[in-house]
Parts: structure tokens; sequence; C-alpha cells
């Protein structure tokens, strides 16, 4: 270990949001498998801290940037909550105006302060629609590693293992009754239209699947907008369970840990599963898996994506927040029956 190998208490800063927090997870666990002297602390939002259960030595700080830690004066009261806890150094995986503010703070210590490269000028050339550069970019699971190597803790993310599968409570039990049928998770929705697949092509999966007997189909989503939707579908097929609005994120993981599978968007849900090694079934519209964002360990083949030849702007952004005039339809190049094929041959495989 060099000189820099002293720290053993790092401030990891990542707030937001759920899939770039839950990305951080097999990188934590890299760490502090090689690193036995280790103790990590994640500020982050509430609502994520049940992501970081079943980490050794990794405790969650809520950062409540909507009031308690607000603007310059809130972000101050954060740091002096956070000065008792005597970090060694700060990891910050965000990168963002708030942990730029922190950075100023903890400099008036001299505590070592590295920052993520998001790569901004890489990701502006894959995503640009004139003279675009369609090339693989390192993964943001590799940009956080490498904040970590800064401090003087390399890691090799060859070596990353999964969450244990977690033991599902009598409330999940409940809504999920234990029997022979294999476990699909279905996580149709994200936080851009651009990155959904069209919900009458994914009711044609559902149909299918639910017409074998084998699988039960267990619906992820958030939100009334979304479970409406969920239930809806849960309520026309037998073998099709809703679980929006009913667990807690908790209860979620533990579901999630149990899967034989999970269909899901370039979201959140994908990168929740794939942290506890579960088999992941992606679909990509106007993102694509070059810009960094592709679920932990999942191999390649398992990413269904739209057209390119008929839509070349692909990735259109980063985020799948940007749908030129003309790429409204592209998720509907990935047909239903190449879902329901990629999924069974996960499932029987």
């Amino acid at each position: 270990m060099d000189k820099k190998g002293k720290h053993t208490h790092i401030l990891v800063i990542r707030l937001s949001a759920m899939g770039d927090v839950a990305m951080t997870v097999p990188v934590l666990r890299t760490l502090i498998e090689k690193y036995p002297g280790i103790q990590l602390t994640v500020l982050t939002k509430k609502p994520f801290t049940p992501i970081f259960e079943g980490l050794e030595r990794v405790q969650v700080k809520v950062a409540d940037v909507k009031n308690r830690h607000k603007g310059l004066m809130g972000l101050w009261r954060l740091y002096k909550e956070l000065k008792p806890l005597k970090f060694d150094a700060v990891a910050d995986l965000h990168n963002v105006l708030r942990s730029r503010v922190l950075k100023k703070y903890f400099a008036l210590k001299r505590i070592p302060f590295a920052q993520i490269d998001k790569a901004r000028k890489d990701k502006k050339a894959l995503t640009r629609p004139k003279n675009k550069v369609f090339e693989k970019l390192k993964t943001t699971h590799e940009r956080y590693a490498d904040v970590f190597a800064e401090l003087g803790f390399p890691i090799d993310l060859a070596t990353a293992k999964p969450l244990d599968r977690i033991q599902l409570s009598e409330n999940v039990l409940g809504l999920v009754q234990q029997d022979t049928k294999k476990w699909v998770g279905i996580a149709p929705f994200a936080a851009h239209e651009g990155k959904m697949y069209p919900l009458d092509s994914t009711e044609e999966v559902i149909k299918q699947l639910n017409s074998t007997e084998k699988y039960k189909i267990l619906l992820f989503g958030g939100g009334a907008k979304e479970e409406e939707v969920l239930e809806g579908l849960a309520n026309r097929y037998q073998n099709v369970e809703c679980m929006a609005g009913k667990l807690s994120l908790s209860e979620e993981l533990q579901l999630i840990s149990n899967l034989d599978v999970m269909l899901s968007m370039d979201s959140g849900n994908a990168h929740m599963a794939a942290n506890y090694g579960i088999r992941v079934v992606t679909l990509w519209g106007v993102t694509h898996p070059y810009a960094g964002f592709y679920p932990f360990g999942q191999p390649m083949e398992n990413a269904l994506m739209a057209d390119r030849e008929a839509y070349p702007l692909i990735p259109t952004s980063v985020y799948g927040n940007k749908v030129p005039g003309g790429y409204e339809k592209a998720m509907s190049t990935i047909k239903p029956q190449d879902v329901l094929d990629k999924l069974m041959r996960v499932l029987e495989s």
C-alpha cells in the first residue's frame, strides 16, 4: 500500500439518483474486501439507505438537501455534522455543486478529496448528432473505482462478489406465495419515456410468459400512475403480481435478490438486481450501454437495443431525456418475441 494508503475512514458522496447510487455497491464491496482496515460512510439521500444493507463496515449518513442541509448554510451545517466522524479522506462519486461546496469546507482541514471524472467531453462526442464518436466509454463502476485509486486504494473490479441473497420477511412472503415456479421480475418504467419499452409490447411479453404456467411474474414500479398500470396488468393475468406500492425499498430488495431473472429498462432496477448477481435482461431505447451505465457483471448479450441502422443518432443522450423527432418509436424495433426468446434462454440455462 502506498503512502496514501494510511487513510482508514473514508466519506463516500453519492446523493442521487437511485441507479447511480446502486452502482456504487460493487465498488464499495470490492474495496472493503481488499482493505480490511477501511471504514466507509456513505453520504446519500434517505430513500437510498437500504441499498447499502448487507455491506460490512459501511454506514450511511443522510443528506437532507431539501431542508436541514439546503443551501450554503445547510451544507456548512452538514460539514459540521460530518467533522466529528474524523474522516481521513473523501471520495466524491457525484461531483456536483453540493459536493464541490463540501470540498471547499473539507479543504479547511486539508483532508484529501478525490472527485469522479464524468468525462463530459467524451459523453458529448458519443451523444451528439453530428460527428458522433460511437465508441465504448469507461463504465461508471470503473470511474468510481478510479476515485478510490486516486486516494491510494486501487481495486480490481474483476474480483467483485455479488451481495448475498436476502431471506424474505413474512410481509414479503405474504404477498408472494412461494411455489415451484421461477420468478421473473419486470420493471417496465424508467425516468424518461425515451428509455421505456411500449406498454403493449411489454404486455405481449407478459402474456406469453403467463401462458407457459412455468413462471411467476412480479411487476416493479413506483408512483400512483405506475401502480395503476401495473395493477391493471396483474388483474388480467393469473401468474402476474403487482409489487408497486406494497413494499418498502428494503423489502423490494429482498424480493429482487431472490429473482431468477429481471427484465428492466436502462434504470435503477437493473443495477439493484445486478448487485445481487441476478441475471438481468435490459432493453435500450435512445440510450446505449456504451455511455457506461450497463448493469454490473452482466454479459452484453443480455442487452437488447433499438436498431441503430434505423435510428443512427442513438445514443441521443446519456440519460434518455432527449428524443429527436421521429425517434419516439425507436424501442419498437425490439420485438416482443426477441425479448421473450432472450428471457427463455436465460431462464432455461
